[in-house]
C-alpha cells in the first residue's frame, strides 16, 4: 500500500490566466488540513445567489481569475456546488446571497456542509479546500464541467450522455444532476486534475486520477476493486480523514512467488 501527497503553490500573475506550478507526484509528504485560509477582504467580490432546492449557486456576478478552475457551466451560466462556494467565501472572494437578497454567512454555509444535504459531507470539503489550496483542479465525479466537453476522452461511467443533451439545460435539469449524487454511494467522489495554466472547460482531458473518500472504516477489497471498475483506467487514490489531518492511499496489486 502506498501513502502519498503532493505539494505545489499557485501564483495568479496574469488577468486571463492561472499560472500554478506543476506538482511531483512522487513527492512522500504528510501534512494536515485542520487549518482554515485566513479571510481575505477583496475590494471585488463575485456574487452568487444560492438556490436551496438545488444545494448550488448561481453566479451572478463573475470577478476574477478562479472561476476558469470553478464551478459547471450550463446554458451560458456558472454553478458552484457547495464545496465551491463555502471555500471561495472563505477566500473572501464571493458574496453569497439567498434568492431574498440577503447575505448568507459563513456560519451558515458551514452549517448546510455540515447537514450533508447538498452531496458533500465536512469531511469530503476538507478534502476539497486542502486539495485546492495546494492549488489542484478538482470536479465533482460524474459531472461534466461543461456540455461542450462531452467529447473528451474521459466519459464518467456514472452520467450517460446523448448528443440531445448538448442543446441548452435549463435549472431543473442541473438540479437533477446534482441530486442524483449521494455521499454515501460506492462511486468516486471527485475528478482530481494536476495544476495546469491550459485548463478549460470545454476540453479539461482526463483527471490525473479520481479519488473517493473513506467513510469511517478503510474500504475492503471488494469495494476497491468496484471503484476501480468506475475508472476507466484512471489511477484511483483513497482519501481519509482523521480530526481534520487528511492522508491519501493508492493501492498496488502485486502478485507473490509460490513458494516451494
Amino acid at each position: 500500500m502506498e501513502d502519498k501527497t503532493w505539494g505545489c503553490s499557485s501564483s495568479e500573475d496574469s488577468d486571463d490566466e492561472v499560472y500554478l506550478q506543476n506538482a511531483s507526484d512522487e513527492e512522500e509528504l504528510d501534512f494536515s488540513s485542520g487549518s482554515i485560509p485566513k479571510l481575505q477582504f477583496r475590494n471585488v467580490k463575485s456574487k452568487s445567489c444560492w438556490n436551496e432546492e438545488m444545494g448550488m449557486g448561481e453566479v451572478i456576478e463573475k470577478n476574477g481569475k478562479m472561476w476558469i478552475t470553478t464551478g459547471i457551466v450550463r446554458s451560458g451560466k456558472i454553478y458552484s456546488s457547495i464545496e465551491e462556494t463555502l471555500y471561495l467565501m472563505e477566500l473572501g472572494a464571493l458574496h453569497q446571497l439567498e434568492n431574498s437578497g440577503r447575505s448568507i454567512s459563513l456560519t451558515e454555509m458551514y452549517e448546510k456542509v455540515v447537514a450533508g444535504t447538498s452531496g458533500c459531507c465536512w469531511e469530503l470539503f476538507e478534502v476539497y479546500r486542502h486539495l485546492k489550496s495546494l492549488g489542484y483542479i478538482i470536479g465533482r465525479h460524474g459531472v461534466l464541467w461543461s456540455l461542450k466537453s462531452i467529447r473528451c476522452s474521459h466519459r464518467p461511467a456514472a452520467l450517460e450522455i446523448t448528443e440531445e443533451s448538448k442543446e441548452l439545460v435549463d435549472m431543473g435539469a442541473v438540479q437533477r444532476l446534482f441530486s442524483e449524487l449521494r455521499i454515501n454511494e460506492l462511486r468516486p467522489d471527485f475528478d482530481v486534475y494536476l495544476p495546469n495554466s491550459r485548463f478549460r472547460k470545454s476540453s479539461p482531458g482526463d483527471p490525473s486520477f479520481l479519488l473517493y473518500l473513506s467513510r469511517g472504516y478503510p474500504p475492503s477489497r471488494t469495494e476497491i476493486e468496484a471503484l476501480e471498475k468506475q475508472c476507466g483506467g484512471i489511477p484511483l487514490k483513497i482519501c481519509l480523514v482523521t480530526e481534520g489531518r487528511v492522508s491519501f492511499f493508492s493501492f498496488n496489486k502485486v502478485e507473490l512467488p509460490v513458494l516451494p
